[in-house]
């Protein structure tokens, strides 16, 4: 399967962040690093960053260069083997191609979704299935919110995310946006204003789960994520 397997959050205060996380989504294993001083110089702001299983990591991010991403530095290895090349997609948004640790950590941080705000969907859609394999099913329009496009790891998949087009959304940047599960989306929501984060939009979305649209006190966006779906995964 190659999809995502890890997310990382990168941001400009690690004790604080994890404060907010541990009251918002309780005791889970979240990986939060300080953004490197280079990247802030670069207008990164703080993020969370999802990585991708590709086997090879030399070969994606050649691959993924050659059809117009941007490597943010040279690949690295972890001390537990972890191998991972940080890229700016051909779209903008900023993902991890990655080969998983020999023994890869717990990482049940409880990412329900995967949704790729994109300047250029039909552009995205060709890049990320020609070159990881996911497969892509029949579009969803959600009329104000615009037309998803879900996808799955593999053909015949489970959807397991989605992209959507922001060229007519001013002020979105191009970003993965992960929902995390939650077992009550009204706790979390009061947990998120409690602690200084902004929740920037509350939607139901088809099938019924609930979705709350967030940033962290620092400015990192996130999704949580609540319904009849959630609870069975």
């Amino acid at each position: 399967m190659t999809g995502f397997f890890d997310y990382h959050l990168r941001t400009t205060d690690v004790d604080g962040a994890r404060a907010f996380y541990a009251a918002v989504l309780g005791d889970r294993k979240l990986e939060v690093f300080q953004l490197h001083e280079q990247a802030l110089a670069r207008g990164a702001r703080p993020h969370w960053l999802g990585y991708i299983d590709v086997g090879d990591v030399d070969r994606a991010t050649a691959a993924f260069v050659a059809r117009g991403a941007t490597s943010l530095g040279p690949k690295w290895v972890n001390p537990q083997g972890l191998e991972a090349s940080v890229v700016r997609d051909p779209g903008g948004a900023v993902v991890a191609l990655a080969k998983p640790a020999p023994k890869p950590r717990d990482s049940s941080v409880g990412v329900e979704w995967h949704l790729l705000n994109t300047h250029d969907v039909e552009r995205a859609k060709k890049n990320y299935s020609e070159l990881l394999g996911w497969e892509f099913k029949a579009p969803l329009d959600l009329g104000t919110y615009g037309v998803f496009h879900p996808f799955a790891w593999q053909t015949g998949g489970v959807p397991v995310g989605s992209m959507s087009d922001i060229a007519t959304r001013p002020g979105v940047h191009p970003h993965w946006l992960f929902h995390f599960r939650v077992g009550a989306l009204g706790p979390a929501v009061d947990a998120v204003r409690a602690q200084g984060g902004i929740v920037v939009e509350s939607v139901v979305i088809p099938g019924g789960d609930r979705i709350a649209i967030c940033d962290d006190p620092q400015g990192a966006a996130f999704t949580l994520r609540e319904g009849s779906a959630a609870a069975g995964r």
